[in-house]
């Protein structure tokens, strides 16, 4: 319905829409709907103990400064410790390079600000993270779009897109969402080569990275580019941006995250973030400093990979046991998702509203085709349910799926 304030919004908010994952979740909410719908982690391993004990240090040793403003910047200890774990993959940073951002999908939105202009255009996969698309819509971007493939982004395609102006290439390069698919070494290696010939910087969202439970460790986009470059610059002033966050190998409740880059350009992102929340909280970060700055978090990782492993499995076996022929799924090495292709002709939205009726849950896959296309996938989340429950699903979604072949 058309109101008085429909006039007085900004212009920009003709871009705005609503998360369609997070308006299914409004349905899939009821407690007997299993629901393979969301990217959440599975509550089992949220470490409540180490944060009760971690709350108790905080507060009685450092509560006069945890509880007060912060820099912009970030914790300094807590920056100092990403810096100091990145350079065990091979990349020499510091804390400089290093902005703590409120999630990692403020880290999106503030690179669209200080990057994008009205009409620039970004190179996407083809299907790519919703979240990115939200952040982004309201700056005016224009898509590019990149199909995939078992190995990633489809890199031999890529100076063909790079011809047409783009001002960035965005990528997530490990157990991507909402594919699951992983980017290749060799293709890793011939995005970075493709993007500094054209003068294209790469934003590599990393989420998912340390929850690998199967394969080779493959080392980040932003540790090959450092590679390729020659040493006379001791601190990274390269051609990549990268994120991650502690929303899944701590808590997504924190809302921390981090963007390292080049000192310039996490100037520029200190600058847009002081007029967007002054800074992360200041208790988060003493919290997640006091839980991860320990051994402790490696056993603990290793806890998340084994429960996400199984539930992974359970998943692939109950999809071979279960799907009519003709259903497709991919095989993600780590990560929280993976992405099922229905026969031509279906429409998983339709699917959508049977399976809500059965009492399961998942994602259309037309909303993270910026472009539009993908009416016959759906994205599947594994993490967030217990083994029978993924089994029991499973069986739900393929009997509705049956029933519309049958149709």
């Amino acid at each position: 319905m058309h109101t008085l304030w429909d006039e007085r919004f900004a212009l920009r908010t003709d871009n705005i829409g609503s998360s369609a994952i997070r308006e299914m979740l409004k349905f899939t909410s009821q407690p007997d709907v299993i629901s393979f719908a969301g990217g959440m982690p599975a509550p089992e391993v949220f470490p409540i103990e180490k944060f009760k004990e971690a709350c108790d240090v905080v507060l009685t040793e450092m509560g006069d400064n945890a509880l007060q403003y912060g820099s912009t910047e970030g914790y300094q200890p807590l920056r100092e410790m990403i810096a100091k774990n990145a350079t065990k993959y091979g990349i020499q940073i510091s804390a400089d390079n290093v902005l703590i951002t409120t999630g990692s999908q403020q880290a999106l939105d503030l690179l669209g600000r200080i990057f994008i202009n009205r009409g620039d255009r970004v190179l996407v996969e083809s299907p790519t993270y919703l979240g990115a698309l939200q952040a982004w819509n309201a700056y005016g971007v224009k898509y590019v779009t990149i199909p995939f493939d078992q190995d990633g982004m489809r890199t031999d395609l890529l100076e063909s897109r790079l011809r047409m102006g783009i001002k960035f290439i965005y990528v997530l390069p490990n157990f991507q969402n909402p594919t699951g698919v992983t980017l290749s070494r060799e293709r890793r290696k011939q995005l970075i080569e493709v993007a500094d010939a054209y003068g294209v910087p790469i934003i590599e969202d990393d989420p998912y990275g340390q929850l690998r439970f199967e394969g080779e460790h493959l080392p980040p986009v932003v540790v090959l580019d450092d590679e390729m470059r020659a040493k006379e610059v001791p601190i990274y002033s390269g051609n990549v941006i990268y994120t991650s966050t502690f929303s899944k190998i701590l808590a997504p409740g924190l809302r921390l995250a981090w963007v390292v880059a080049p000192c310039e350009v996490i100037r520029k992102l200190v600058q847009a973030k002081q007029g967007a929340d002054l800074h992360t909280s200041t208790f988060n970060q003493y919290l997640a400093f006091e839980v991860a700055n320990s051994q402790w978090m490696n056993s603990h990782i290793k806890i998340i990979r084994s429960t996400y492993k199984e539930r992974r499995d359970t998943m692939l076996t109950a999809l071979a046991k279960y799907m009519p022929e003709g259903v497709q799924w991919t095989h993600p090495k780590g990560g929280l998702f993976l992405w099922v292709t229905l026969p031509e002709g279906m429409d998983a939205n339709i699917i959508f509203k049977s399976a809500v009726e059965s009492k399961v849950a998942f994602v259309p896959g037309d909303s993270f085709h910026p472009l539009g296309g993908g009416e016959n996938t759906m994205r599947l989340n594994f993490s967030n349910s217990k083994p029978e429950m993924i089994d029991e699903g499973i069986k739900r979604l393929a009997k509705v799926i049956k029933d519309n072949l049958k149709a």
